[in-house]
């Protein structure tokens, strides 16, 4: 599944392994500690360890279920990374068991909290990625690509952590789907499902970002009568009223008609109808078009926007669907290039649910 792009440099050349060192990620809460309740909100700092393992081992260490252990995103294992989680509140003493700073973990802070912290409950993540190998010229080829992306925005993909070591994890979601797979454990199952999801929203948004290539490098002369076979995209390629529409607007991801949108960076879901009008909030950051977590009671798309995204839903999902933004903006852009050792330091901070490697290969455009 090759992902597509927008930006048109040549490829950077840069080595980025994800470690303890070279990668580090911080957690940008949705609220702060009420400081009254029967919960506990803990910022942990751990390394090397994923969120469920770290979880595994506060549920330990703690004597309590997993399940009472609450978090608001999963963080990456092969990293440095600042969360928060919250536990019950009988549990705190316990927080200073050494065993913790052994397995990999560190308590920063801690305070009471009226509610068990819930998944989603965060702004989004800040990031700092040391790129090594990098000559010169590579560097200054980054800095204008970065220069770019801080107004461009990127396509908000998955990341490839999201299916797993292997990259199967969705395929061993729709075994479950097919009853070829059973999984005892309910949140293990979730999870391979919503792989699953988040694999098919993908497949969306390459298809999507094919339409966008497609209408940026073509003039409309040579769109207008092409009998080529574009598969899906038929419906819009080949017709003339819609060409128009996809270009006249500005921006590279373009809207269609019947597009579910999302107010930006969070807020109501609606139905694009004035293309032209929402192209022109697109471009001010203050709307984004967004793809399908296929599954029951999902806002839907209308007209040739249903029509795309309908190839990429399983109606076998039975979980609550909801929809992902397909382009989002990295903040707070900033970088410093070290020649002498041919390293290339990079902060940005994302919305939450966005993947700071799918910003790196927007960036390198390999």
């Amino acid at each position: 599944m090759r992902k597509l792009f927008h930006l048109s440099h040549a490829p950077i050349d840069f080595y980025f392994h994800p470690s303890i060192r070279d990668f580090v990620v911080r957690e940008i809460p949705l609220y702060e500690a009420s400081g009254v309740g029967e919960h506990i909100l803990v910022l942990v700092r751990k390394k090397g360890l994923s969120t469920f393992e770290m979880v595994e081992i506060l549920s330990n260490v703690l004597g309590i279920k997993s399940a009472q252990i609450g978090y608001a995103g999963l963080k990456d294992k092969h990293a440095t990374t600042y969360q928060y989680i919250s536990i019950p509140r009988s549990c705190e003493s316990k927080l200073h068991n050494p065993i913790l700073q052994e397995r990999g973990l560190k308590v920063l802070e801690c305070r009471a909290h009226t509610n068990k912290l819930r998944v989603g409950h965060l702004k989004g993540n800040s990031f700092f990625m040391r790129l090594k190998k990098i000559t010169p010229i590579e560097a200054q080829k980054a800095i204008n690509a970065l220069e770019i992306l801080k107004l461009s925005g990127f396509a908000n993909y998955f990341g490839n952590q999201r299916f797993g070591r292997d990259g199967d994890n969705y395929q061993e979601g729709e075994k479950i789907l097919e009853n070829l797979r059973n999984v005892r454990n309910k949140k293990i199952a979730r999870f391979l499902v919503s792989a699953y999801q988040s694999h098919l929203f993908n497949l969306w948004l390459i298809e999507r970002m094919r339409l966008n290539t497609i209408i940026e490098s073509c003039t409309l002369k040579e769109l207008v009568g092409n009998t080529h076979n574009y598969g899906v995209l038929d419906s819009v390629l080949h017709n003339k009223e819609m060409l128009h529409i996809l270009k006249d607007q500005a921006q590279f991801f373009k809207l269609l008609p019947g597009d579910v949108a999302l107010h930006y960076p969070y807020g109501k879901t609606f139905v694009i109808d004035d293309v032209m009008r929402e192209s022109e909030r697109f471009c001010a950051r203050q709307i984004a078009p967004s793809g399908a977590l296929y599954g029951k009671k999902l806002f839907a798309p209308q007209g040739v926007a249903l029509e795309i995204e309908q190839s990429f839903v399983d109606s076998r999902l039975q979980e609550v669907g909801s929809r992902r933004y397909a382009w989002v903006w990295a903040q707070d852009i900033s970088y410093t290039y070290k020649p002498e050792v041919a390293q290339f330091e990079l902060c940005f901070t994302l919305p939450k649910g966005s993947y700071a490697t799918i910003f790196l290969e927007t960036l390198k455009n390999a």
